[in-house]
């Protein structure tokens, strides 16, 4: 297959790209599955993963902001691939606590900012709690936040089933923010899977399905096991769908999978990659030791890219990548 042209922007529809990769980089666990044990000095994880992945959602920026020069650092990380962009997790200050002042503004722009000169930003995501619920002021509050940083690529996760409703995406497309559609484990009022457009940017993040696990505050219960879970075919085949449906709509569609416990998100991802695109795919060496399943798309070349055009004669492909 001839890799496609990754050096100018999609124009339309026909070319629209679809970009998979996972949620973060920095797991102490990953070491072993994802990365080789055996490093040289100048090992780095993004570096590493730019090698399969044209995104990566930082998810740092959620816990405290970005700072410029660690942006900096991360664009020379992944100068190798040109097809790159990073999306980016708001700081939680604005999505979680909603206390943020104008100065916590000032410092999640110093980062972000960093990421959009250099034509790397894809999204900023702002990611809501399940406690967020669609209310008089929730839309307000929201709305406001939107205006804020309305010069930035946004995307919006909400958890609660009470913003699933066209008043939520008429917001939205009001300020040209993308809905985030989420798989979550869906207990009680949590939002149901879907398939929505708001803007010119698609975004979907796949959490995993731990329904044991998931809302759990047994301190007994390892925070890593809420994403220890591993998409079976069967469970990814609708996604596939939906991400397609999402890419007709949007010039760059984000695919983040956030199951990131020993490696699992990587392993989903790269199966999505490879349904997408109908051919094999460049897979983690230590990865394919753990995960046998991989051998069915490992190829054997490890050829790049990862990054490839909806309109493609490929992209109309299905095939199974697990038994």
């Amino acid at each position: 297959m001839k890799p496609p042209d990754s050096s100018h922007p999609a124009k339309s529809a026909t070319t629209s790209r679809i970009l998979i990769g996972p949620a973060g980089w920095s797991y102490p666990d990953w070491f072993g599955y994802v990365y080789p044990t055996a490093r040289s000095k100048d090992f780095h994880e993004a570096t590493y993963l730019s090698e399969f992945f044209d995104t990566i959602e930082i998810n740092t920026s959620f816990y405290h902001p970005l700072r410029p020069e660690h942006a900096a650092t991360w664009l020379e990380r992944v100068a190798a691939n040109p097809a790159f962009l990073f999306t980016a997790k708001l700081w939680q200050k604005f999505t979680h606590e909603l206390s943020a002042t104008t100065d916590d503004e000032k410092a999640v722009r110093a980062g972000f900012d960093m990421l959009q000169k250099a034509g790397r930003l894809g999204a900023v995501l702002l990611q809501f709690p399940f406690s967020f619920h669609s209310t008089k002021e929730t839309i307000s509050y929201l709305a406001a936040l939107l205006n804020r940083f309305a010069d930035y690529p946004l995307a919006v996760e909400l958890r609660h089933a009470s913003w699933q409703s066209s008043e939520t995406l008429s917001v939205l497309r009001q300020h040209h923010a993308a809905f985030c559609n989420i798989d979550q484990p869906v207990i009680g009022r949590s939002l149901d899977p879907s398939a929505e457009s708001s803007s010119s940017v698609g975004y979907v993040r796949l959490h995993g399905r731990r329904y044991d696990t998931w809302f759990t505050d047994d301190p007994a219960s390892p925070a890593h096991e809420r994403y220890n879970y591993l998409y079976s075919a069967e469970e990814l085949d609708p996604w596939v769908c939906r991400i397609r449906n999402i890419a007709k709509h949007s010039p760059n569609t984000f695919v983040v999978t956030n199951n990131h416990f020993q490696g699992k998100a990587v392993v989903n991802a790269l199966q999505l990659i490879s349904i997408l695109k109908g051919s094999k795919v460049k897979v983690p060496e230590p990865l394919r030791q753990h995960y046998p399943e991989l051998d069915e798309i490992a190829n054997e070349r490890q050829a790049a890219p990862t990054l490839f055009p909806l309109g493609s004669p490929q992209s109309g492909k299905t095939r199974r990548t697990t038994s």
